[in-house]
């Protein structure tokens, strides 16, 4: 017991000390990213024109329109070994052949902001260079690149402690005297919830994602990507910790990567509800008209930008609905009905009678003494107010997704 006490107090301290001598820009974040990533669809694929042609539908398709900022290249856009002279990280010339610091430029000159990966350990994930025992000169780089974003993984960490080696990453950007934000993607094994508030302006609250709703993870057998539900449970006591310029990251968006239109639009709606960042992950080259709808659905993203900055918190889970609410600015809130089950389901919502309250944000829905406007999301249409019994049916693997409008 006294051992355990004793290796306790040591992680704690560890953690107070990082969270005192961390710096990170401040105000980057005052709403969640938005933007695209290349991991879930093209992993180490990557190349120049891709991030170009990108870039340009970002601006002719409506989604830098919507709220999407960053052009993020995830592994694989170095080469395999740094410059031997300099030590510095080598853009691979033939995937990038004008370098990085032109792609930068070329993105910026959309109006957009252009960010890269590394990672904490000595190698990336995909065993490119890692940026252990570099932070000072890898932050300069990115620097002299003008880079704005930087995704930074958790592979090949083994010994490492990860609160120290974010806050060591983070300052060394800070000094380097570009605003880059700064997404921590350690999955959540540290619960980086609890120490990287001054770390970063958002960070992994779980392992990465896939295109599948929900996984039988006893079927699978091995190491998967968590399906949608999976990550949907993990977040339920996670609302504490998030808030402006601070966010939990549930991983990249899978819209438009092999579910079906209902998981998409439960999926997106469901990031939108945590206050978490919106990083596309999709081709956006060949993207349908659905995909792109449910991407650009301005309603939806409102609730996700909400500048209150409060994440949403289960209410209840029962007969395969859950029932998720999220305050908002000017006593507005937001109401996801969520069917995970693989029929149409009912509902029965009397709002004077449900006593939908939050201790933690102090917040509550009077709905027996306020009637609200009852605002559809997908539908685009109001229902009512909450003055009457809400009675509705649910599509399998989808949502009724409200904006209760004071």
């Amino acid at each position: 017991m006294r051992y355990s006490l004793k290796k306790m107090f040591i992680a704690a301290l560890a953690i107070c000390s990082t969270t005192v001598h961390a710096q990170k820009f401040e105000g980057l974040a005052l709403t969640p990213p938005m933007g695209w990533n290349s991991w879930n669809t093209f992993q180490t694929n990557i190349n120049e024109e891709l991030v170009k042609q990108t870039a340009d539908l970002f601006v002719s398709s409506g989604m830098k329109d919507a709220g999407y900022t960053y052009i993020v290249l995830d592994d694989g856009w170095m080469t395999m070994q740094r410059d031997s002279v300099t030590g510095d990280l080598v853009a691979d010339p033939k995937k990038f052949p004008h370098g990085m610091k032109a792609l930068a430029d070329y993105v910026h000159s959309k109006g957009l902001k252009f960010g890269l990966y590394n990672c904490a350990g000595t190698k990336t994930c995909a065993g490119y260079p890692g940026t252990h025992g570099h932070e000072v000169q890898d932050a300069k780089l990115y620097a002299s690149w003008d880079i704005d974003y930087l995704k930074f993984d958790w592979c090949y960490a083994d010994g490492l402690n990860a609160p120290q080696s974010y806050a060591a990453m983070s300052k060394a950007l800070h000094d380097a005297g570009r605003p880059i934000i700064f997404s921590l993607c350690e999955w959540g094994s540290n619960k980086p919830w609890l120490w990287a508030k001054n770390i970063g302006q958002l960070w992994r609250s779980t392992g990465d994602i896939g295109a599948v709703f929900e996984r039988d993870t006893a079927k699978d057998g091995g190491w998967h990507p968590n399906g949608v539900m999976t990550i949907v449970d993990l977040q339920d006591t996670l609302y504490k910790y998030a808030g402006p310029d601070h966010w939990n990251d549930p991983d990249m968006l899978e819209v438009g990567n092999g579910m079906k239109i209902g998981e998409d639009r439960l999926h997106f709606s469901m990031w939108c509800m945590f206050a978490a960042p919106l990083m596309a992950g999709n081709d956006i080259r060949k993207m349908s008209k659905e995909t792109l709808a449910i991407l650009t659905n301005k309603d939806a993203i409102a609730i996700d930008q909400d500048a209150a900055g409060m994440q949403a918190f289960r209410y209840s889970n029962k007969d395969s609905i859950q029932t998720w609410f999220k305050p908002l600015q000017n006593g507005d809130w937001a109401v996801c009905f969520l069917n995970r089950s693989t029929k149409p389901q009912s509902i029965s919502f009397d709002w004077k009678k449900e006593n939908v309250q939050n201790e933690f944000y102090k917040k509550g829905l009077h709905a027996d003494a306020i009637a609200y406007k009852l605002y559809d999301v997908w539908n685009k249409k109001n229902i009512g107010t909450t003055a009457k019994v809400l009675n509705a049916t649910v599509a399998s693997h989808d949502v009724l997704m409200l904006r209760l409008v004071k």
